[in-house]
């Protein structure tokens, strides 16, 4: 009998091997295809405790068996593409469970943009949220270790989650917290899975304390490898394996519920919008912003505003007719701008406050400094909708713009796979001259944008990927600014992680020493590689490459 035909069988799950399911679930937002066996939509937890313990049950036998979960499909590194099991959350874990002033519980099928609203009317804000926040889900960033705008301020998912419920290679659901070192060695003294497992990690992460600590990134946020250095702490005696877990990317098991803490959602905010014609200035330009501790520092160049100002019909399917209306007259006065010169990149600053004196004081000082930018700025209001006020349009293009870009230009498909890297921004002065230049020696037709006042920034090439010729250019190109990136102490992701594109690199990130290490927490974790197999440390670009979209 087949194997997928015998999980429906003995578990009497619905199992869809439609031409059409496996077609939708075969891909995400990069790069990679990989066409499942089967998909499965779990109402509770119990069944997927049921579906684990069945595959480790069978997994010696059929040793192709695996399972990947995936909730909206925005993972731009492949990390939610299988060709096995993929479990889909967004259909029956989609709860908020609890929503209190500064926390809430949520399943990992809740989307972004449903918490969101129901968080804004408490006053609260998840403010990890990233570019893609009105298509992801709450489990998605949780498992990428999402961030985006408000990382500048707030910092990553990472720094918001406090309490998991994940079922495990043994096929249980379990509660990870953080731990003082009482609970811990009570942990430890467990003999079962649990405590087998929080026994050798703890043991790894102590006996090769100095060397992992020592492998941390010194860039502002990361989402590479697993950060094994921020679960143990020995001066504060706190073992937190929360911190595994986030950016995992479904790696070590499932997620099936997540506590996450919430701040205060500010009332106002001030937007200072600089037309940059001399791209040489950015480096200086960015740490000279940075001074005055913005909320956030976004970009996006001249060939995102040509392409948003080419494709502007669609927007008014988007917004309807009456946002589109007033988003074309709110653009008449940056039509001016325009008059003199397309930018080369178009920079946003912003701050909030809980009055609007407080944001134009803020605002006020900046441009002051950089009257010779000719900056101008907006303020806005958040009593009602914030993507209502004068500024929207600016964040419209750059929130659509990876959208707009992968399905309306027709003769060239996205390709992310120099997407996500971060540099300290002290370097950006002699960082970004030299990444110029290897685009242009690769002739890449590419788009720039990210988060510059981290120094993320997000390259997406338009190419031919279907012409051998271009995907021959991926290898070369990408071992060139990855050394690039690493020659000026960043990371090779800052918000997208690993996945199918980058976790062929974490050994040139980190060594051989300390992927070994992550290599062994995953085994810890997950023995029979069971979940989400060829992506972070066992990723294998050869693999990988043989496994990129030719047809779009």
């Amino acid at each position: 009998m087949d194997i997928y035909k015998k999980l429906e069988q003995d578990l009497e799950l619905s199992v869809d091997t439609t031409t059409a399911t496996l077609e939708q679930h075969s891909h995400d937002a990069s790069l990679f295809e990989l066409k499942p066996k089967a998909v499965l939509r779990p109402k509770s937890s119990k069944e997927v405790q049921a579906l684990v313990s069945w595959v480790a049950k069978h997994k010696r036998d059929n040793p192709q068996l695996s399972i990947t979960p995936r909730s909206a499909g925005t993972d731009m590194s492949g990390g939610a593409v299988n060709d096995s099991i993929i479990i889909n959350m967004t259909d029956h874990f989609k709860d908020i469970v609890e929503l209190k002033q500064g926390w809430a519980r949520v399943q990992p099928g809740v989307y972004y943009r449903d918490f969101d609203a129901k968080t804004a009317k408490i006053g609260a804000l998840l403010p990890s949220y990233p570019a893609s926040r009105d298509l992801c889900t709450l489990g998605g960033m949780v498992n990428n270790n999402s961030g985006g705008e408000k990382s500048l301020r707030y910092g990553k998912t990472d720094d918001y989650v406090t309490e998991l419920k994940v079922v495990l290679a043994d096929g249980k659901e379990y509660t990870i917290k953080p731990l003082k070192k009482a609970e811990l060695v009570k942990k430890m003294a467990q003999k079962d899975f649990e405590g087998k497992m929080y026994k050798q990690i703890f043991e790894l992460l102590e006996e090769n304390y100095d060397a992992i600590q020592a492998a941390k990134p010194n860039v502002s946020k990361d989402s590479t490898g697993y950060h094994l250095w921020n679960i143990w702490n020995r001066e504060s005696g706190i073992f937190d394996l929360t911190k595994l877990f986030v950016g995992a990317q479904g790696t070590l098991g499932i997620t099936t519920e997540a506590k996450v803490a919430l701040v205060e959602r500010p009332e106002h905010s001030g937007l200072l919008v600089l037309f940059l014609r001399d791209i040489d200035e950015l480096g200086v330009l960015i740490n000279k912003v940075l001074q005055h501790k913005p909320d956030a520092f976004e970009s996006f160049d001249d060939t995102t505003l040509l392409l948003t100002i080419k494709f502007m019909p669609y927007f008014l399917k988007m917004l309807g007719p009456k946002r589109f209306v007033k988003l074309l007259i709110s653009l008449a006065p940056d039509g001016l701008q325009l008059l003199h010169g397309i930018p080369k990149m178009v920079l946003m600053v912003e701050f909030t406050g809980h009055s609007e004196d407080e944001v134009r004081s803020k605002v006020h000082a900046l441009h002051s400094e950089l009257a010779h930018h000719k900056a101008r700025y907006e303020i806005n209001g958040f009593e009602e909708d914030p993507t209502e006020g004068k500024s929207e349009k600016f964040w419209i293009m750059r929130r659509h713009s990876f959208n707009l870009l992968r399905s309306k230009v027709k003769d060239k498909h996205t390709a992310p796979f120099i997407d996500d890297f971060i540099v300290p921004p002290a370097e950006l002065p002699k960082f970004l001259p030299k990444l110029r230049k290897l685009i242009k020696k690769y002739k890449l037709f590419a788009t720039i944008q990210g988060h510059v006042g981290d120094g993320n920034f997000h390259v997406i090439p338009l190419m031919n990927i279907e012409k051998e010729s271009e995907r021959r250019k991926l290898q070369p190109c990408m071992k060139e600014v990855n050394e690039l990136v690493l020659k000026h102490g960043g990371s090779l992701s800052g918000e997208h992680n690993d996945g199918m594109v980058r976790g062929p690199w974490l050994e040139r990130m980190y060594g051989k020493e300390v992927l070994g290490y992550m290599s062994k927490a995953k085994s810890i974790l997950d023995p029979d590689n069971i979940f989400n197999p060829h992506k972070k440390t066992d990723a294998d670009w050869d693999y990988s490459f043989s496994h990129i979209r030719k047809d779009f």
